[in-house]
């Protein structure tokens, strides 16, 4: 077969293409002037995700779905971009699995803006300093990220999105294996490579750094040293990869939320996720069953339970903040009822933020 004819029509239909997505961004751009002279948000988490349920719906093949998801995610990105200038906070610092993320929600054409702490992102969205945020919340080999959970006790930010991203890590360095006698990286980070490390470098010194990416500017200027981190690190400071892939579990996923000022409208159908956290105060003390008096407005009401963990509240002894996961938008009747019926018994009853479950 000659190649000539088939590159000519994929050239016809890259032009159909390039013409089709401007006339897409354009209407993009009309519904960008409504939205500001009503003061509509510019990014509605519920409408991406209807849109990528919609594509994925549509898609025949060959392309899969992910993929048909992240161009749709680029055309999103480029139509916010021409919308409204959006700058988007996430736990730097550049090239870590944070900022990739980011990335991944938000694509190319918005500003990003790197961030020591997660206290410093909720106090600069707070302040309107960033329109939204992209924060670690937990692990699926090492559990919730601490500083994060914590923070929402004190904020009136909202979850507005989630994202899973499988993480991979790579063992970076100028140095050969064999004469790698240090590695750094974020305490997670090591965690999740841990027995890769005791077989392979069991007698090299693991130190913990604030970041991944921090770790991989310490192995680019030091000889001996590795860096556990992302191929990305690697790339954007200019170290090699040593190996790849050496995370203990290779369905090593991360969960995070993006955090906004204002509450995402539902998607309905059961597409949505609700996070609120609870104290039980003097009842845990007093009744035995209090754990389970505070499940029961939920499943009687048939609110599926999808996670539950205790934090410590900091305010008193073996005093706990109970963050719950539920399926459903808090608008949903039987959530309004669940939770008037908590408050009824529970000091605190907390919405986090209602959310679209992941696209698939």
């Amino acid at each position: 077969m000659e190649l000539g004819p088939i590159r000519d029509k994929i050239d016809a239909l890259d032009s159909q293409l390039v013409e089709i997505i401007n006339q897409r961004l354009e209407l993009a751009a009309e519904i960008g002037k409504i939205k500001r002279s009503t003061g509509g948000d510019i990014y509605v988490p519920e409408r991406e995700d209807a849109v990528l349920r919609k594509v994925s719906a549509l898609n025949k093949g060959p392309v899969r779905n992910e993929a048909l998801q992240a161009i749709y995610r680029e055309l999103m990105s480029a139509a916010i971009a021409l919308e409204k200038p959006l700058l988007i906070a996430y736990l730097g610092p550049e090239a870590t699995n944070t900022h990739a993320a980011a990335i991944k929600k938000f694509g190319a054409s918005v500003d990003y803006h790197a961030m020591s702490t997660v206290s410093d992102i909720f106090t600069a969205v707070e302040k309107g300093e960033a329109d939204y945020a992209v924060i670690p919340i937990e692990n699926s080999t090492e559990g919730s990220v601490r500083e994060a959970l914590d923070s929402f006790v004190e904020s009136d930010l909202k979850i507005v999105a989630q994202i899973y991203t499988e993480i991979t890590h790579a063992l970076i360095s100028n140095s050969p294996l064999e004469a790698i006698t240090k590695v750094y990286s974020k305490d997670q980070a090591l965690a999740q490579c841990r027995h890769w490390l005791q077989r392979h470098l069991p007698h090299a010194q693991l130190i913990e750094s604030s970041s991944t990416s921090r770790a991989v500017q310490i192995a680019r200027d030091e000889k001996g040293v590795a860096a556990v981190a992302g191929q990305l690190a690697g790339e954007h400071y200019g170290v090699p990869v040593v190996m790849k892939n050496i995370q203990d579990k290779a369905d090593n996923t991360t969960r995070f939320f993006v955090i906004g000022r204002k509450p995402s409208g539902p998607v309905g159908g059961g597409k949505d996720i609700t996070s609120f956290l609870v104290s039980l105060g003097d009842e845990a003390a007093s009744h035995s069953g209090a754990l389970l008096k505070m499940l029961m407005p939920l499943a009687e009401r048939g609110v599926n339970l999808s996670k539950i963990e205790s934090r410590p509240s900091k305010k008193r002894p073996w005093d706990y903040f109970f963050f719950i996961d539920v399926t459903g938008h808090f608008d949903d009747p039987a959530m309004k009822e669940a939770l008037a019926e908590l408050k009824k018994f529970c000091p605190v009853v907390k919405w986090l933020g209602s959310y679209p479950a992941v696209t698939k």
